[in-house]
């Protein structure tokens, strides 16, 4: 692309289209940009690669969008040369807040379908806010060389979802290119071109931002009024404070510097700060000479789903891991966190996540990309619990959950929504019933396939939820969720307890039916991870004063007899008792110092939950002592 036609007196307003392609993961968003960019001709044969705009290892590895990328790609149609916008979006329910930043800075979307699945939960609710974002939609089936596709059946899904007819879905493969152009044409065609004042003062929304080490913070920016100048001043309107851009420009796909950028073209604007709070996602950019009288609106603050505290295993990298968080809230908008301090870890940071698979990605992005040695512990959502004298607390870690007696526990609640096969009806009934469900309405989507709505504890569904999900419905279920309120619930909090002293970080909030396999599980696995001492320990499970599991790790013993070979019995007898007499005393003075491979070991994610795995005979224990509770 030439530099003119990057200037935005280049660039005519009319010519740009600016749209996102949303859809479920693994329904080829991916794939389809990396044709659409192998059309355009910007990205050379010889570089191209596979999931061309996905450029975190961890992306590559996983074969999974985990942030967006926004892309500028030249398309002649008709014989004029129009500018589209591209945004590649993350299919996964944990990544919404990175569409929903997507759709903010577009005027379309292209709705993606996979032609042998069909709609699916994350579909449904990243149409729904394409659609509260006012944008137009253009309905894609996706994958239509596959042996098991069937577009048609598919497409009546999507034409009778969308109001339209079935010929108005267009067909395409992103693995062999067929009707890429075709979905080109359409864009150009369909969605509207930007609507900003290019004479109004400037105006541009932040949508997103990443930290260069070489650079500063890099800010990528959507126009919607005016012109930036690269030779003038700008103003952060939200945070007050202005800089001078050391360059402008916009991505096509590497960062390509232009003298200015107009309205309507999505770029990106270089200030040389390094300080991570002078980049604020959902900020408005202006002219510092001009400034605009208005900001833009910017983005609902998405608000945490899922606690877990993050350590350094070693303490001395606290302030690396308080820098490396820094930097990695450029990048994840969604991320909040906040300093912490255990006794049994140390310091380090409670994290906000909008669920488990995005807590597992910041934590391995971290270790990655930071040389961080972490330990993450057991997941937890938001209570809130009110004592008996009325005080009201909000419990974001077990340690904080208050003493005495409760007089209420409310938890929060999801919608969640899940598509499946109506052969699996039963299957998905009886696992959210298991989880606490309640049942609301249930809707075919087709003869073959069906939408069930339940309403879930979110405590229930962050574990081991969409594994059991997709095992008892051979990976053919799809689920999608969100907040939904709170409800007042039967909850405990479980202390383990070692000889006598309670170890916070070992406690949980669970279900008091649930409790009972919660207090088997730690005590079993600490008895095996807690070394053997010259006494006996016994490990226990409590609520309250009431101890409900227990298990007893074996004293070492040492054989005192060895060296009385012959002689009366009754020396070997005073030898014995002096070792009793000793061993007692050591369990009334001694101290058990529980080891940090222990904890580590204990404490990691995906061991420690309320679900987590046990032997069978202990599961079936369980399940006699629940039904008893019942």
């Amino acid at each position: 692309m030439t530099e003119a036609n990057n200037k935005p007196g280049f660039t005519d307003q009319s010519l740009i289209r600016n749209f996102c392609i949303i859809a479920h993961i693994d329904h080829g968003k991916s794939t389809v940009a990396d044709r659409i960019l192998q059309l355009s001709s910007i990205v050379p044969q010889r570089e191209m690669r596979d999931r061309f705009l996905d450029r975190m290892d961890i992306e590559q590895e996983r074969g999974i969008t985990i942030k967006s990328q926004a892309v500028r790609v030249p398309w002649t149609f008709e014989g004029r040369e129009y500018t589209l916008g591209m945004i590649d979006t993350p299919g996964h329910v944990d990544f919404t807040y990175e569409v929903s930043r997507a759709l903010a800075a577009c005027e379309g979307a292209v709705l993606l379908v996979d032609a042998t699945q069909g709609i699916e939960a994350q579909t449904l609710s990243n149409l729904y806010m394409a659609i509260d974002n006012d944008l137009t939609i253009i309905p894609v089936l996706n994958k239509i060389d596959l042996p098991s596709a069937e577009p048609g059946k598919h497409a009546d899904e999507i034409a009778n979802l969308l109001g339209c007819k079935p010929s108005d879905v267009l067909r395409v493969s992103g693995k062999t290119g067929e009707g890429v152009k075709d979905l080109l044409d359409q864009i150009v065609l369909e969605i509207p071109a930007p609507t900003g004042k290019k004479e109004a003062p400037a105006r541009a929304l932040i949508f997103d931002s990443v930290y260069d080490s070489y650079r500063g913070i890099v800010t990528y920016i959507r126009m919607v009024d005016g012109e930036l100048n690269r030779r003038e001043k700008v103003h952060m309107m939200g945070i007050g404070m202005t800089h001078e851009p050391i360059e402008i420009g916009v991505i096509s796909p590497d960062m390509v510097p232009t003298k200015a950028l107009g309205a309507g073209e999505v770029g990106y604007i270089i200030t040389g700060a390094k300080d991570v709070s002078q980049s604020k996602v959902g900020d408005t950019i202006t002219a510092a000479a001009h400034p605009a009288k208005e900001p833009l609106p910017g983005y609902r603050d998405p608000h945490p789903m899922v606690y877990a505290g993050i350590f350094p295993i070693d303490n001395a990298q606290f302030p690396e891991l308080r820098d490396a968080l820094d930097k990695l809230k450029l990048n994840d908008a969604a991320l909040t966190y906040e300093p912490e301090t255990s006794v049994a870890l140390g310091f380090g940071f409670r994290c906000g996540f909008l669920g488990l698979l995005h807590m597992e990605i910041v934590v391995e992005r971290l270790s990655r990309e930071f040389g961080l040695d972490l330990i993450s512990t057991a997941p937890n959502v938001t209570y809130k619990v009110t004592s008996e004298d009325g005080t009201l607390h909000e419990v974001t870690n077990p340690s904080e959950f208050p003493d005495g007696k409760i007089k209420q526990i409310v938890e929060p609640m999801v919608a969640a929504d899940i598509i499946a096969p109506k052969e699996f009806i039963g299957s998905v009934m009886e696992l959210c019933q298991d989880h606490r469900g309640e049942m609301g309405t249930m809707e075919y989507l087709s003869t073959e396939r069906v939408e069930m709505h339940y309403r879930i504890p979110l405590a229930e569904i962050v574990f081991d939820f969409f594994d059991q999900l997709k095992s008892r419905t051979k990976g053919y279920a799809s689920l999608d969720y969100h907040e939904d309120g709170e409800q007042s619930a039967d909850l405990v909090k479980v202390d383990i307890l070692i000889q006598g002293e309670k170890v916070d970080a070992f406690s949980a909030i669970v279900h008091r039916d649930k409790s009972y396999g919660y207090g088997v599980m730690m005590t079993k696995k600490l008895q095996k991870l807690i070394p053997r001492q010259q006494f006996e320990i016994p490990i226990q499970a409590a609520i309250g004063s009431r101890v409900i599991a227990r298990e007893t790790i074996r004293a070492l013993r040492k054989d005192v007899l060895a060296k009385c070979y012959g002689g009366d019995i009754t020396r070997k007898r005073k030898l014995l008792e002096k070792q009793k007499a000793g061993k007692k005393r050591m369990k009334m003075l001694g101290h058990v110092e529980v080891p940090q491979e222990a904890f580590v070991a204990a404490l990691s994610t995906g061991e420690a939950g309320p679900n987590a795995s046990i032997d069978i005979d202990t599961k079936n224990k369980i399940r006699a002592a629940e039904k008893a509770v019942k």
